[in-house]
């Protein structure tokens, strides 16, 4: 292992789970931080702390030369990204290479491939990898893409060619609406990413999204199966699984294998993401874009495969070969995650930052709560409102959506608003318990909803108060 210090590029509850892999490994942590999170978790528990600037994410998080100045004056071999920020970013991956340090992920070179979703949709084809129908490249002349939109037919979704977290996508319906909403998209991306650029893609009406973990080591590549999230709210996860229970064991083994596959194609290091949308109507999956970095859901694929994807990622990057042979990656029962924010369900998912004035984790079998709060802790307005992800684990999933409800009761996070209250309404549901869902399932229930979720959150208030 030439890992022996590794600075921690993150914040939040990814900055805890890397520090305490590496841990695990012998390995000493340096925690960067902003003014406004001078007394996370992340920071009282690593070995060393260094304050890289102002709470505004271009000034600290995204800010590499502090990055790298942290990194040097501190003598750390390696820098982890975590997920966001910098973490899908070529461009640090290659200047933290030039430092002499080993960025934990892919090479920059591979991130901008992958991470260009019109590049990597044309990669994953010639890897044999279905993709969904759409344009073959990035287009950037708006009367071609509407030319484009017309032949695929609509509705059709437009989609920024850089960059993720849901930017940068619109749906057009018909062509009366698909020259504003491509300009919006393109506008968007070019704000967010840097490249206006877009693709189209035919909707897959009731689809449901999958993807599969993967690690690989520049030479060899094994997926850990698949996670459903098809539980969205504007394209942002709320709510994830494995394994899917849509899929049949060929189909399963069929998309899993050719994750694999594309792995191996690009020469990926490290753990990735490659992700799909399943028709349920035809059994059909088609590749959408690959992730080159953690997900925040990556503890349901831990819950059911007994592997630490972090330390695995590590170990890979320190220089040792992939160690877990595809035959050795099972699934052991169900496993479900749910994204505690600090948001009010009730008034349109407001952000709602504030003191933890009180906290209760839930603990016992089959239970996970990956977080970074402590009584007392001022949750900053800067950053996601991302708290803590709920994991839990049960011998089926139905074993898993009761454990769910017993995990949700326990935990207590008293002094803001959050989602937790919203799980347990979800878990309820008849579509939800039998598994009757696809990704534009959840915004027009939350809209049908809407005062029984106000109604919920009053409810809590004394605990919120």
């Amino acid at each position: 292992m030439r890992i022996k210090k590794l600075l921690v590029a993150n914040r939040g509850e990814i900055a805890v789970r890397v520090i305490r892999a590496a841990r695990d490994l012998g390995i000493a942590t340096v925690q960067v931080h902003s003014e406004a999170d001078a007394g996370m978790l992340a920071v009282r528990i690593a070995d060393e702390a260094v304050n890289i600037g102002p709470p505004r994410s271009a000034e600290s998080y995204l800010n590499r030369d502090a990055i790298l100045a942290a990194a040097r004056a501190t003598g750390v071999d390696a820098i982890h990204p975590g997920y966001g920020f910098l973490s899908e970013s070529g461009a640090f991956a290659a200047a933290v290479e030039k430092a002499g340090l080993i960025f934990v992920g892919p090479s920059g070179a591979t991130i901008d491939l992958m991470g260009d979703k019109a590049a990597a949709r044309m990669r994953a084809a010639k890897a044999g990898v279905p993709t969904v129908p759409g344009s073959d490249g990035v287009v950037r002349d708006m009367v071609e893409a509407a030319e484009l939109a017309a032949g695929i037919g609509f509705p059709v979704m437009i989609k920024a060619a850089a960059g993720g977290g849901g930017r940068g996508i619109r749906i057009a319906e018909d062509t009366d609406s698909f020259g504003r909403l491509a300009h919006q998209a393109s506008s968007e991306a070019r704000a967010a990413f840097g490249d206006g650029g877009i693709y189209i893609e035919r909707v897959i009406e009731r689809a449901r999204h999958i993807e599969v973990q993967i690690l690989a080591d520049g030479t060899d590549a094994i997926h850990c199966w698949e996670r459903e999230c098809s539980l969205q709210r504007r394209r942002q996860k709320v709510w994830e699984e494995a394994p899917s229970l849509a899929l049949d064991p060929a189909t399963r083994e069929r998309l899993c294998v050719s994750a694999a596959d594309l792995a191996r194609s690009v020469g990926y290091t490290g753990a990735g993401t490659v992700e799909y949308l399943y028709d349920d109507a035809t059994g059909d999956f088609h590749f959408i874009e690959m992730n080159t970095r953690i997900q925040v859901e990556h503890p349901v694929t831990e819950m059911v495969t007994g592997l630490d994807l972090v330390a695995e990622m590590i170990r890979i990057a320190g220089g040792e070969p992939l160690r877990i042979r595809q035959k050795d990656v099972g699934i052991d029962g169900h496993s479900i995650e749910v994204r505690i924010n600090a948001e009010d369900p009730s008034n349109e998912f407001m952000p709602c930052p504030g003191t933890v004035t009180g906290l209760d984790v839930p603990t016992g079998p089959g239970v996970r709560f990956d977080h970074a709060l402590y009584q007392g802790y001022a949750v900053p307005p800067f950053y996601d409102s991302l708290l803590g992800k709920l994991i839990v684990h049960g011998e089926s999933r139905e074993a898993a959506l009761a454990r769910l409800g017993r995990a949700l009761a326990e935990l207590r996070i008293e002094g803001l608003a959050t989602t937790a209250g919203l799980f347990e309404v979800l878990r309820g549901t008849k579509e939800v318990r039998s598994n009757a869902i696809h990704t534009r399932w959840l915004e027009p229930w939350l809209e049908t909803n809407g005062a029984m979720i106000s109604g919920m959150m009053q409810r809590e208030g004394e605990t919120v108060a």
